[in-house]
């Protein structure tokens, strides 16, 4: 099995897991924050689902300057449309995996903010670090369903609310 087809293979299981922390999401709920400094549920959610479309840069491209990006975030107005983002970025990345070789996984990326590096790591690297960026935001809307008193679907094994 390639490289790609096992980070193509992680990033669906983790999907899975994401998708059913995603579905919790309460829509009257979507601009609510625990804290002033934090994002709201919505764009949290949106944020994990746009994730997994952020490795195709890195494999499509030889780097990324954060400073001359024109992004702008989503604030979504529904549960819906965040699942339809999640839905077509994973697609998308899945996609991207499936033409990627073994050969192309091991060619250093870069990722920079204007003249300063940010890091520079092997595709593959890239890869993974993306999915450890939807793991921990994943994680941190688990908090927040927490704080609204909605129960906590099972990511990794039983949760205080489904054993």
């Amino acid at each position: 099995m390639s490289i790609a087809e096992q980070l193509s293979a992680e990033l669906k299981r983790q999907a899975e897991n994401s998708r059913k922390v995603i579905e919790r999401i309460p829509e009257s709920k979507l601009t609510w924050k625990p804290h002033e400094k934090s994002m709201p549920i919505g764009r949290l959610g949106m944020h994990i689902a746009e994730l997994p479309s952020s490795a195709i840069r890195a494999l499509q491209t030889a780097e990324f300057d954060f400073a001359a990006a024109a992004y702008k975030p989503v604030f979504p107005n529904t549960v819906a449309e965040i699942l339809e983002t999640f839905d077509k970025s994973l697609a998308a990345a899945v996609e991207a995996l499936g033409k990627t070789t073994d050969k192309d996984m091991g060619v250093v990326w870069k990722a920079r903010r204007g003249d300063q590096l940010v890091y520079e790591m092997p595709r593959a690297d890239v890869v993974r670090r993306t999915l450890d960026h939807i793991i921990h935001h994943r994680g941190q809307l688990t908090v927040y369903l927490r704080l609204l008193d909605v129960p906590v679907p099972p990511t990794f094994g039983p949760t205080a609310d489904e054993r």
